[in-house]
């Protein structure tokens, strides 16, 4: 995979993180498997839908999958049944090595950011088991904001931590909510194809 990296006087970079820098919207989808079978699912979950949700807060999610599939379920619960799902797998997810690479080169010199739609506990745990927590000084997550994407704000927060100019910014993100909230943003992205097949173990990085 090559990135598509526009021309421009980019003074900050921010970085989706799942799907973008660690392949782990597999397991993202497995966990939301399992977790929704419980729940009363009959069938496997559509996993093109699924994937059309990526980047949008884990809550929400449940939500959009309650109503999609005319489940009765209690958000809340699913959704700490779905991160605990998610946690145990953590460890088998691999890193998108061109983002990384990329993301590795640029901090040296400019200031990145993750800005991620999990919730801040998982994203640590997982920048933390993929050897990136010290890459990315700034880390905002949903936890953070009232709107996750496709709204704006994630980003912008993003931007105002790293002292940079929204538009001053290049944004890395594999799914439509992520770069529709770019846009949203006023910032240039990068599309990044998270459905490839993985790079590198994270763990060995």
């Amino acid at each position: 995979m090559t990135l598509d990296i526009p021309e421009g006087d980019f003074a900050g970079y921010i970085f989706d993180l799942d799907g973008t820098l660690i392949d782990t919207m597999p397991l993202h989808y497995r966990a939301w498997d399992t977790a929704l079978r419980r729940a009363g699912l009959p069938h496997e979950l559509d996993e093109e839908f699924f994937y059309s949700l990526g980047g949008v807060p884990t809550r929400q999610v449940a939500e959009l999958l309650s109503a999609r599939y005319g489940l009765t379920l209690d958000p809340d619960r699913v959704f700490h049944e779905k991160e605990a799902l998610f946690t145990a797998l953590q460890t088998d997810a691999r890193l998108i090595a061109p983002t990384v690479a990329f993301a590795r080169r640029v901090a040296m010199t400019h200031p990145v950011a993750i800005a991620s739609g999990g919730p801040r506990a998982v994203v640590q745990r997982s920048l933390e088991i993929a050897g990136l927590s010290r890459l990315f000084p700034v880390v905002v997550t949903s936890d953070d904001v009232v709107h996750g994407k496709p709204s704006p704000d994630i980003f912008l927060l993003a931007a105002k931590r790293m002292g940079v100019p929204p538009e001053k910014c290049l944004v890395f993100e594999d799914a439509e909510p992520g770069i529709a909230a770019a846009k949203a943003a006023g910032m240039r992205f990068v599309r990044v194809e998270s459905k490839r097949p993985p790079q590198a173990p994270a763990a060995a990085r």
